[in-house]
């Protein structure tokens, strides 16, 4: 069984084929969130940062979107937030 970290990346590596991948679990950061509201504490909050050739020519709303129906199993599954950063290679310095 793998973690949730280790699925993201599989699904965003597959989907984007990214030239550089960053996600970082921040669930720890809300975990009196999720006990205001009966959500297991774990594995529901991450940030992403990614780069890749797929973004060219889109703007943050596609882009976010796109993200969004890659991961569309794990938020059916718990995943609750996402920070996300997303670029193009010609955007990045």
């Amino acid at each position: 069984m793998t973690n949730r970290v280790e699925r993201i990346k599989t699904a965003l590596e597959t989907a984007f084929q990214p030239s550089l991948l960053e996600v970082d679990d921040e669930s720890r950061r809300h975990a009196r969130h999720a006990e205001r509201n009966d959500v297991p504490v774990g594995e529901t909050h991450y940030r992403v940062r990614m780069v890749a050739k797929a973004f060219a020519g889109q703007n943050r709303l596609a882009r976010q979107r796109a993200v969004n129906e890659a991961l569309a199993g794990e938020f059916s599954t718990g995943l609750h937030a996402l920070s996300l950063t997303l670029s193009a290679p010609e955007e990045t310095a």
